[in-house]
C-alpha cells in the first residue's frame, strides 16, 4: 500500500503546546513524516518550526529551557499612559523574538510543503489562513506571531496587510482548511480545548485564569461542529491527557512532552486502520452509557445534544437509545453537559480498578482518548437532588 498523503493539525493551547513536541517524537519514530503542517497559535509556532528543520529535540530543549521572563513582560508604559486604549497587556517584543529563534524569516511559500498558519483579521472578523494558495508570499515570522497574539495578552500583528490576532479566536484546530489539500489522513492534535474539567478555584485565581477559562470554553464549544460533524477523511484525534496543567504554566515542559509522546503513542496504535478507513474518527473505543434515575431532573439537555442518542422515558427520565456504543475521542461531550452528572459513560476496555488521577475533580477520569471529561470508570457522590 502506498504512504498516505498526511496533513498534521496542531492546535492551540498557550504552553500546553509543548506537549505537541512528544506528538513529533512518536510520529519520527514510526517514519510518519507530514505532507502538510497547518496550526493555531503555539501549533503554529512548533509546527512551522518543525517544517523549517528545527531537530525535534532542539525544540525540546527550547521548551525546557523557557522562563516566564522570556515571553511575559508587562507593558508598563501603555498601561499607564494610554490605560484602555493600550493594545495588550504584555509587550510584543519577547513573544516575537521567541518566534524569530525558531521560525526563518522566509516567506511561507518556501518550505518546500504546505505550512498553515491559522489567524484572524480582527479588523473584518474573518479567519486567515496564510499558506493557503495566494496567501502564501508572506513572512512567516509575522505570520505565526500573529497566530500567537492571545487578544489582549499581546498586540496584533500586521500580516499582508491586514491586522491579525490568535486563530484560535475563531478555529483552534483548523482540520477542515487542511483536509482540503488533498490529504489522505488528518492527524490532528488537541491540547486546549478539550480538558473542560472543573476548575473550582476559577473565580479566586485571578483575571488570567478566568479569561482562559472562557477562551477555553470557548473554543472547546467552536471545535465542536466540524469535529462532531466531520465529514472529511479519516482522522486520527489525538489529545493528551493535560487537564492539570494550566495554559501558562511553566516548569511542567518535560511533563508535557512526555504526555504528547504517549498519547500519541497510543493513539498510532490505530493509525493503520484509520488510513484504511473511508472516514470517520479514530482511535475507536467502547463505551456503556447508563443514568442515574435518582440524579436525573428530566431537564432534557442531553436529548437536545445529542437526540440520537439520549430519550426520555414515560417519566421524563433520560435514558440511553443503546447501552453500548463504539466512540471516537469526539464523541460524548453532552456527558459532561448534564447538570446534575446523571450520565455515566464508562470505558468498557478499561481496567476496573482505574480511577481518577488525584488532582482532577472525582467526577472526572481520563480514559477515551484523552477526552478526559466525559468518562467514568468509578461510582461518585453527586449532590442530592429534589424531585420536581
Amino acid at each position: 500500500m502506498a504512504a498516505p498523503r498526511v496533513g498534521l493539525v496542531l492546535g492551540g493551547g498557550g504552553l500546553k503546546g509543548f506537549a505537541h513536541i512528544g506528538v513529533l517524537r512518536a510520529l519520527a519514530r514510526r517514519g510518519i513524516e507530514p505532507d502538510v503542517i497547518a496550526g493555531s497559535s503555539i501549533g503554529a509556532l512548533i509546527g512551522t518550526a518543525y517544517a523549517a528543520g528545527v531537530p525535534v529535540e532542539t525544540l525540546a530543549d527550547r521548551a525546557l529551557a523557557l522562563r516566564r521572563r522570556d515571553l511575559f513582560r508587562i507593558n508598563h508604559v501603555g498601561m499607564l499612559l494610554e490605560r484602555m486604549r493600550s493594545r495588550s497587556i504584555y509587550l510584543e517584543e519577547p513573544l516575537r523574538n521567541l518566534v524569530e529563534s525558531v521560525v526563518p524569516t522566509a516567506h511561507l511559500h518556501g518550505f518546500g510543503r504546505p505550512v498553515l498558519v491559522n489567524t484572524v483579521d480582527a479588523e473584518h472578523g474573518t479567519q486567515v489562513v496564510w499558506g493557503l494558495p495566494g496567501l502564501e508570499r508572506v513572512s512567516a515570522v509575522d505570520a505565526v506571531y500573529a497566530s500567537c497574539a492571545l487578544p489582549g495578552f499581546f498586540p496584533p500583528a500586521l500580516v499582508g496587510g491586514r491586522i491579525c490576532i490568535d486563530g484560535g479566536t475563531m478555529d483552534n484546530l483548523p482540520v477542515a482548511i487542511t483536509a482540503q489539500l488533498g490529504v489522505d489522513v488528518v492527524i490532528a492534535v488537541d491540547v486546549g480545548s478539550s480538558d473542560l474539567t472543573r476548575a473550582a478555584t476559577v473565580a479566586e485565581d485571578g483575571f488570567t485564569s478566568i479569561f482562559m477559562r472562557a477562551a477555553t470554553i470557548m473554543m472547546h464549544r467552536l471545535q465542536l461542529h466540524p469535529i462532531t460533524g466531520w465529514s472529511g477523511p479519516p482522522m486520527l484525534l489525538i489529545r493528551p491527557r493535560i487537564a492539570h496543567i494550566p495554559w501558562f504554566g511553566f516548569g511542567h515542559a518535560a511533563d508535557l512532552i512526555s504526555a504528547g509522546e504517549r498519547a500519541a503513542e497510543e493513539a498510532l496504535d490505530s493509525f493503520d486502520e484509520c488510513r484504511a478507513a473511508r472516514g470517520g474518527i479514530f482511535p475507536k473505543r467502547r463505551v456503556t452509557l447508563s443514568v442515574d434515575e435518582a440524579a436525573c431532573v428530566r431537564c432534557g439537555t442531553c436529548v437536545a445534544m445529542a437526540p440520537d442518542v439520549m430519550t426520555l422515558d414515560s417519566r421524563g427520565i433520560a435514558v440511553p437509545r443503546v447501552t453500548e456504543l463504539i466512540w471516537s475521542p469526539a464523541d460524548g461531550d453532552f456527558v459532561r453537559q448534564c447538570p446534575t452528572r446523571a450520565i455515566q459513560a464508562v470505558d468498557a476496555d478499561a481496567a476496573p480498578e482505574a480511577t481518577a488521577p488525584d488532582d482532577m475533580a472525582p467526577e472526572l477520569t481520563a480514559t477515551l482518548g484523552g477526552y478526559e471529561d466525559g468518562v467514568r470508570t468509578r461510582t461518585v457522590e453527586r449532590p442530592k437532588i429534589r424531585r420536581r
